[in-house]
C-alpha cells in the first residue's frame, strides 16, 4: 500500500460538510475506547439508580400491570448481586456463545481459501457492462467473511474496473461503499446476526423474559436488502460516479506500484485447477448440508421442532440455528480445505481456528464491558422506566409508528458516524429502544433491522471508521494525491442513495407485515 498521504487543506477552503466531518472527528477521538466507555457508562448507571430511587421513580409495567421501581444499585443487596453476578454476566452474555459458535466455522471457510477464492472468482474476467453489479453484490455479500472483507474486495473492486477500461478509483470506492455500507445486506447468515440478535434478547428481556431474537430473525429482509443496495449503488455509479472518474487523472507512478505489487498479483491470480475442483466438491457439500438438515426436520416429531411439531424461536431448528450455521461452515470449509490441500492433518483445523478467532479477540473484551453494562443497566429497572415513559408519551402524543421507526433510523444513522462499532452502538441503544417499541406494538426483529440499516450506510462517511483510512490508501495506489475529500465525493453520494432506497425498502415491507426472518415476528402484542 502507497505510503503517500494527502496535502494538509488549508481551513478557509473547507466547505461547509468538511468542517462538519472534521467536527465529527475531533468529538469522536474524544471518547474513551469502547471497553473504557461501557465500564464508565455502568458506574454512571449506578449512580443514577440511586439518585431515581432517593426520588421515588417508578412506572406501570402494561404487560404486567405491576409498578417498576428503581433500584439502587449501591445498597448493601445490589452491591452483593453485582459482585457474585460478574463471571455470570459474562459467560450468559447471549452474543458471546453464538458469535463463538459461528466464528468457528467461518474461520475454517475463510483460512482453507474457500471465502476469499469465491470473492476472486466472482470478480475476475467481469463484462465492463456487469462490472458496476458485481462488485456490488459481491462486497454486500462478502460480510459472511467478516472484516476480511475489506483486505480482499476493496483491492479487487479496483482492479476489476482496470481491467475493463474503467477507473480504478470508482471501483474501489464502489466495494468500500457495498462491503461498509451493505454491511448487514447478506446473503446468509454471519457473525453480526449472532451478534445483534444476542443483544436485542437481552433487551426484549426487560419487558418479556421469554421473547428470543434468533441470529436468523432478518434473513429474509438481508437477502432483498442486498440486492436493493447494490441496486442503489449501481444507479450512483453509472449516472454520477463514471463521470466524477473522467475528472480524476491517475497518477502512473502509483499504477505501476499496483501493478508491482505482490498483493496485487495473489488477488488477480486466476483459480487453479485445483480450487475449482474444490469449489465444486464444496458446492455439493453444501447441497448436501441443506438436504440433510431437510430431511431431519420432516418427522412431525423431529427434535428440530418444538413441541407443538413448529418451527417457532424455541425450536429445535430455531434455537440451535447458530450451531447447524457454524457446522455447515465448517464442514464445507473442511472439504475445500482437503482438496486444495491447505488441510493435510486433522491438526490444521484447530490452528485455522483459532488463527480465525484472532481477530475478535477485541470484541470478546467488548463484550466483557458490554455484558456488565447491561446487566446493570435491567437490574437498575430503568431501562424498563424509560421505555415505559417512552412508550406513554409517543401512546399520548398518538404518534404514528412509521414517525417512531424514521426517528429510531435518524438517529441511528447519527450515532454511527461517531460509534462505529455495531455492536457497541447497539449495546448502548437497544435496551430503551427495544422495549419501548415493544410496548407500542413493535417487534424487536424490525427494531433491529430498522438500525441496521443506520448503522450500515453511514459508515462510509465516518471519518471515526478504521477502515476509512484504509480505502484512502488503496485509492492513493492509483491517485497519490487523493485525500479524504475526492473519498468523501464518491462515498457521501453512495451513502446517501443507500439510505433512501433501503428506507423505502424497510417501510414497505414493514406495511406488508412479511416477517424479517423465519420464526421472526412482525408485531408485538403486550401480555400476548
Amino acid at each position: 500500500m502507497s505510503t503517500a498521504t494527502a496535502q494538509p487543506q488549508r481551513k478557509e477552503n473547507l466547505g461547509p460538510l468538511m468542517r462538519l466531518l472534521v467536527l465529527i472527528e475531533n468529538a469522536g477521538n474524544k471518547l474513551p475506547h469502547p471497553f473504557w466507555l461501557f465500564l464508565s457508562l455502568a458506574l454512571i448507571v449506578m449512580v443514577i439508580s440511586s439518585l431515581c430511587a432517593a426520588a421515588g421513580l417508578s412506572a406501570v409495567n402494561p404487560a404486567t400491570n405491576e409498578a417498576v421501581n428503581a433500584v439502587n444499585l449501591f445498597s448493601m443487596e445490589s452491591l452483593r448481586t453485582i459482585v457474585s453476578g460478574v463471571v455470570t454476566n459474562y459467560m450468559e452474555f447471549p452474543a458471546l456463545g453464538l458469535v463463538l459458535i459461528v466464528l468457528f466455522g467461518v474461520a475454517v471457510a475463510e483460512r482453507s481459501g474457500l471465502i476469499p477464492g469465491l470473492m476472486r472468482a466472482a470478480l475476475q474476467n467481469v463484462s465492463p457492462k456487469w462490472v458496476t453489479a458485481v462488485v456490488a453484490l459481491v462486497g454486500t455479500a462478502s460480510s459472511i467473511a467478516s472484516d476480511a472483507a475489506y483486505m480482499v474486495v476493496i483491492p479487487l473492486g479496483g482492479i476489476a474496473f482496470k481491467a475493463v477500461g474503467r477507473n480504478p478509483v470508482i471501483g474501489c470506492a464502489v466495494a468500500y461503499a457495498s462491503v461498509a455500507g451493505g454491511y448487514s445486506a447478506a446473503p446468509f447468515v454471519n457473525s453480526l446476526d449472532a451478534i445483534l440478535g444476542g443483544i436485542s434478547t437481552s433487551a426484549a428481556h426487560i419487558v418479556d423474559g421469554e421473547y428470543t431474537v434468533t441470529p436468523v430473525a432478518n434473513l429474509y429482509f438481508n437477502f432483498i436488502s442486498m440486492f436493493v443496495v447494490s441496486a442503489a449503488i449501481v444507479l450512483v455509479t453509472e449516472l454520477l460516479l463514471n463521470k466524477r472518474g473522467e475528472q480524476l487523472e491517475l497518477d502512473p507512478a502509483g499504477d505501476d506500484e499496483a501493478q508491482e505489487d505482490e498483493e496485487h498479483a495473489k488477488l488477480t491470480a486466476k483459480l487453479t485447477p485445483l480450487e475449482k475442483r474444490g469449489m465444486v466438491i464444496a458446492a455439493i457439500t453444501i447441497v448436501l448440508c441443506f438436504a440433510i438438515v431437510f430431511v431431519l426436520c420432516l418427522p412431525a416429531n423431529s427434535f428440530l421442532r418444538d413441541e407443538e411439531g413448529g418451527f417457532g424461536p424455541k425450536s429445535g431448528l430455531m434455537a440451535g440455528i447458530a450451531a447447524i450455521i457454524g457446522f455447515g461452515f465448517f464442514i464445507v470449509g473442511i472439504v475445500y480445505g482437503v482438496v486444495v490441500k491447505e488441510i493435510r492433518s486433522p491438526n490444521d483445523i484447530p490452528e485455522m481456528i483459532i488463527k480465525g478467532l484472532v481477530p475478535f479477540v477485541p470484541v470478546m473484551l467488548l463484550f466483557f464491558a458490554a455484558s456488565q453494562f447491561l446487566a446493570l443497566f435491567k437490574m437498575s429497572n430503568l431501562g424498563q422506566i424509560l421505555a415505559i415513559v417512552g412508550a406513554d408519551f409517543f401512546k399520548g402524543a398518538n404518534t404514528p409508528p412509521f414517525v417512531i421507526l424514521l426517528g429510531a433510523l435518524l438517529i441511528t444513522s447519527l450515532g454511527a458516524l461517531l460509534i462505529t462499532s455495531g455492536s457497541g452502538l447497539w449495546t448502548l441503544m437497544a435496551p430503551v429502544l427495544v422495549p419501548m417499541l415493544m410496548l407500542l406494538g413493535i417487534a424487536p426483529e424490525l427494531t433491529q433491522a430498522v438500525y441496521r440499516i443506520g448503522d450500515s450506510v453511514t459508515n462510509i462517511i465516518s471519518p471515526m471508521s478504521p477502515y476509512f483510512v484504509m480505502i484512502l490508501g488503496f485509492i492513493q495506489r492509483y491517485k497519490r494525491d487523493a485525500g479524504i475529500g475526492t473519498l468523501l465525493s464518491l462515498t457521501i453520494p453512495l451513502s446517501v442513495v443507500m439510505w433512501v432506497f433501503w428506507a423505502i425498502l424497510f417501510f414497505g415491507w414493514w406495511l406488508t407485515g412479511i416477517p424479517m426472518g423465519p420464526g421472526a415476528h412482525a408485531t408485538y402484542t403486550v401480555g400476548g
